[in-house]
């Protein structure tokens, strides 16, 4: 399913092209390769002049260009590419690897993989009449690694990929009707096994090795396999590497040249921790697949642009509300087939972490649900909503720099299998991942930082996974008998009450209280509400920090009635359970969240002192931090 969707892509790429006129993947047995630097030779095989093939910018990058296909170089025996490759084999010098010497000596001599890339291509060219292929020859006969100490040769150049071009000329010598002609006799292999193509149905000369996937996010540099048997326990029936899985030449070269396009292409990818997410669609037309593939990639990424952002959601939002999708959005066809796949790096392997196939209505549906999961109130972010990376950094710890603030998350601190666990959940609309869960609670009790973002996911979580019990609402539920999640409500008040009476302390009731009053509330809330009850004497007296303007003796009758509202249902003799499961600290960090922020006004309750306004600027405290991250 998974090879023969990409074969497919690829016949509809090779059809289309780019923005330039080129054609969007290379025809069978070329591939795009990253190439640094042109080598320009006369026809007596004089190197001329060195021209960089590097993009604009503070730090150039080596541009892609279309070249004869690369290969898996087997083994330690060293064998070129055709008419392009780096450095150590087109010119025999590679970088000096010795720091102590490097400054002084910048190269080192390759002479062994130079002399394969020259008896090679002497070989092959030796009976050519094409002037392009006469100057190459001409050129490996001459060259000598320690010419390139001098010019035109530059250091920059060093384990570079070359290519050549004829001086006086167009185009490079590998586009020219001689060499192409020849790479394609090369790419003849009379001896290839005949067999089934897994893929195509076709009986056709079998790949005994796939094409690299490069860009794999965490992969080797020289690139994976997902189809791979080079050793004796992988085998079956005798058979050797690709003949364990059959899969013809030309469908080999297809999938992974689609895969080595999405992996490229912004738009058809999505980097997630080790996990590396492609996504690519089919339609009737062109236009109908890439507005799929578009709306995708924002929802997973959301744009700069807050418009567009707001455009995208608003759609999610009246789909999770039941309206039709084409209703909402005439460009996105719900009967668009869509497929989504995960990849991560395993030493030269690459593993599948999830694979879906399925129509684009359904996928608009289950992202729906995800964002309908999140939404908490108060809102927990502000402006264009949070990317799913965003959501995974908030399982990593926050930690403060110098200065007192939040240093900024880093991608690295996710759980390798969490990015690629999640993904599959809100893509197919099943149960979240446990440890999903499990992080974020252990974090928030780590380093106490209750985000808005944690207690939505918390909440998500709860919602979609427990077995039991009601639902956790979007806002705050003073109905609810649910006692977790009024334990929550109760310590918010009880650190409202501290903070009325004394102000911002170093370390509060919720620095030192929260891990225990939200797993072992029977030993800790009987401490807690000592110290609340000398917190509200304190303003009946007249006691109360700066920040309360005004009454306190109303706020201290507005604390006590919140109170007594919420322990009303708790059991008189053992009001305070001895332990809290897992779900059941969610529940009570999802209670202490819509307690502690909530915000009221005098149009719910006239009672309502003036200050809770005031008593809630933790609020956007904790959403403006987030937002940083």
């Amino acid at each position: 399913m998974i090879l023969s969707s990409l074969a497919r892509y690829y016949q509809r790429l090779a059809k289309e092209t780019d923005s330039v006129g080129n054609p969007k993947v290379p025809s069978y047995g070329f591939s795009e390769e990253k190439i640094g630097w042109v080598l320009v030779i006369n026809q007596d095989g004089q190197l001329v002049d060195v021209v960089p093939n590097l993009s604009d910018g503070k730090k150039p990058l080596a541009k892609s260009m279309v070249v004869p296909q690369s290969f898996k170089r087997p083994g330690v025996t060293p064998k070129p590419f055709f008419l392009w490759d780096k450095t150590a084999y087109v010119l025999g010098v590679e970088s000096n690897k010795d720091k102590a010497t490097a400054k002084e000596q910048p190269f080192v001599i390759s002479q062994k993989t130079f002399e394969a890339f020259k008896q090679s291509h002497l070989e092959l060219f030796k009976d050519s009449q094409d002037l392009g292929l006469q100057a190459v020859c001409r050129f490996l006969e001459k060259w000598q690694p320690e010419h390139f100490s001098q010019p035109p040769c530059l250091t920059e150049m060093l384990d570079a990929n070359l290519v050549f071009k004829l001086d006086g000329c167009s185009g490079y010598i590998h586009q020219r009707e001689a060499a192409q002609t020849l790479w394609a006799d090369l790419l003849k292999d009379d001896n290839a096994e005949q067999g089934i193509c897994l893929i195509s149905g076709a009986n056709a000369p079998i790949a005994r090795l796939h094409p690299a996937i490069k860009g794999v996010f965490g992969g080797q540099s020289s690139g994976g396999s997902i189809i791979s048997f080079n050793k004796e326990s992988f085998a079956s029936f005798g058979k050797e590497q690709g003949s364990n899985a059959p899969v013809s030449e030309a469908s080999a070269f297809a999938y992974t040249t689609t895969l080595n396009y999405l992996l490229r292409e912004k738009a058809h990818r999505l980097s997630i921790g080790d996990t590396s997410t492609v996504f690519w669609a089919e339609a009737d037309n062109s236009a109908n697949a890439e507005a799929a593939v578009g709306f995708l990639a924002s929802v997973f990424a959301p744009p700069d642009d807050e418009q567009e952002s707001k455009k995208v959601f608003y759609i999610l939002e009246q789909i999770a509300k039941g309206r039709p999708l084409q209703e909402v959005a005439p460009e996105l066809s719900p009967d668009t087939r869509f497929y989504i796949l995960g990849l991560a790096p395993n030493a030269a392997r690459i593993s599948v972490r999830f694979w879906l196939d399925t129509t684009f209505g359904q996928l608009a549906d289950n992202m729906a649900r995800y964002w309908r999961d999140l939404h908490i109130e108060p809102p927990a972010w502000r402006g264009k909503p949070p990317a799913i990376l965003r959501i995974l950094l908030e399982t990593t710890p926050k930690r403060k720099g110098a200065d007192g603030r939040l240093k900024k998350s880093e991608s690295k601190d996710i759980p390798p299998q969490l990015a690629g666990e999640y993904m599959r959940s809100i893509l197919t609309g099943r149960a979240y991942p446990k440890t999903m869960l499990t992080r974020m609670i252990g974090r928030i009790r780590s380093d106490g930082y209750i985000s808005g973002l944690r207690v939505a996911v918390i909440k998500a979580v709860i919602n979609r996974n427990s077995l039991y019990k009601e639902e956790l609402t979007m806002g705050l539920n003073e109905e609810t008998k649910d006692i977790p999640y009024r334990l929550g409500r109760l310590f918010a008040i009880i650190e409202l009450a501290q903070s009325s009476a004394l102000g911002e302390l170093n370390a509060g009731v919720r620095d030192k209280f929260y891990g225990g009053a939200s797993s072992s509330p029977h030993s800790t809330f009987p401490i807690l509400l000592d110290n609340y009850r000398t917190h509200i004497a304190g303003l009946r007296k007249g006691k109360k920090a700066k920040w309360v303007k005004g009454d306190s003796k109303k706020l201290a009758n507005w604390l006590e009635a919140k109170v007594g509202e919420i322990v009303g249902v708790f059991d008189a003799e053992t009001p305070f359970p001895r332990h809290l499961s897992l779900e059941e600290q969610g529940r009570f960090v999802v209670g202490y969240y819509h307690q502690r922020f909530k915000k009221y006004n005098k149009q719910e309750d006239s009672n309502i002192p003036d200050d809770i306004e005031q008593a809630n600027h933790l609020t956007d405290d904790v959403n403006a931090e987030d937002e940083e991250n």
